[in-house]
């Protein structure tokens, strides 16, 4: 599909309007559109609260934090909930956490983002696995042409290379690290994250960010927790000391 986030719209529509619940907090676009779709939404902090659901949602490793969960609990909620949904944007650093090799159980929709592991969101590139008749439904919706032709062609030699991915993640802890000492030096707490992002208690957030910003790099900020601000890594060297000399202004 056009990435992930198309999957994402299409979810409300592959059954009658219900209770969803979503575990947070996390990614707000699953309650935008379940709720536009006229779903009845409930967020939750714990698996357990998701039981009995229609829709569950759980985002592993989780936006914003990094809170990741075991494979075998989520497989434990399945039989409990109508449709379990595991959004899988950020999992190419810890492959062990995927539950893609169980894609095929009835009511679980495991969703992959491309884009966010091989820095090419622009391709619009994403996955959606499911049972067979799942997959159907969401490909009838998706129409004719969900994927540019490049797009694949590109997603599938990327995905090929086992090596680049084994030396990406290996770099990636080291990245995560670096970022995680010069944030301390700035008196910012790690609250969580993966090695692909970083989040932070930052003080007042807006303000952390328009410093970031003044030096050309873009945080998020969030409004029901002023403090957090998130970090994604530096691309190369000359980015790593643009980073360092705004954070120590």
């Amino acid at each position: 599909m056009a990435g992930a986030q198309a999957a994402i719209q299409l979810l409300p529509r592959l059954g009658p309007p219900g209770r969803a619940k979503i575990l947070s907090p996390t990614y707000g676009e699953f309650c935008h559109v379940l709720r536009a779709a006229g779903w009845e939404v409930a967020a939750v902090s714990d698996i357990e609260a998701l039981a009995d659901a229609d829709l569950a949602v759980i985002v592993n490793p989780n936006n914003p934090d990094g809170r990741w969960h075991d494979p075998g609990a989520l497989l434990a909620l399945l039989p409990r909930v109508g449709r379990l949904v595991i959004d899988e944007s950020f999992i190419d650093v810890t492959p062990e956490l995927s539950l893609a090799p169980r894609a095929g159980r009835p009511g679980l929709l495991v969703l992959r983002s491309f884009g966010k592991f091989y820095g090419l969101a622009g391709l619009r590139l994403g996955f959606v696995l499911g049972c067979e008749a799942d997959i159907a439904a969401l490909a009838g919706m998706a129409g004719p042409w969900p994927v540019s032709g490049v797009a694949i062609e590109v997603g599938r030699r990327a995905l090929l290379d086992r090596q680049w991915a084994n030396e990406t993640r290996a770099r990636l802890v080291g990245d995560a690290a670096r970022l995680d000492e010069l944030a301390r030096g700035t008196g910012w707490e790690l609250i969580g994250g993966t090695p692909l992002f970083r989040l932070y208690e930052a003080g007042v957030g807006l303000l952390a960010q328009e410093r970031l910003a003044g030096a050309q790099i873009w945080s998020r900020v969030f409004n029901d927790r002023p403090s957090w601000l998130r970090l994604g890594l530096p691309g190369d060297e000359a980015e790593w000391q643009r980073l360092a000399a705004a954070l120590a202004r």
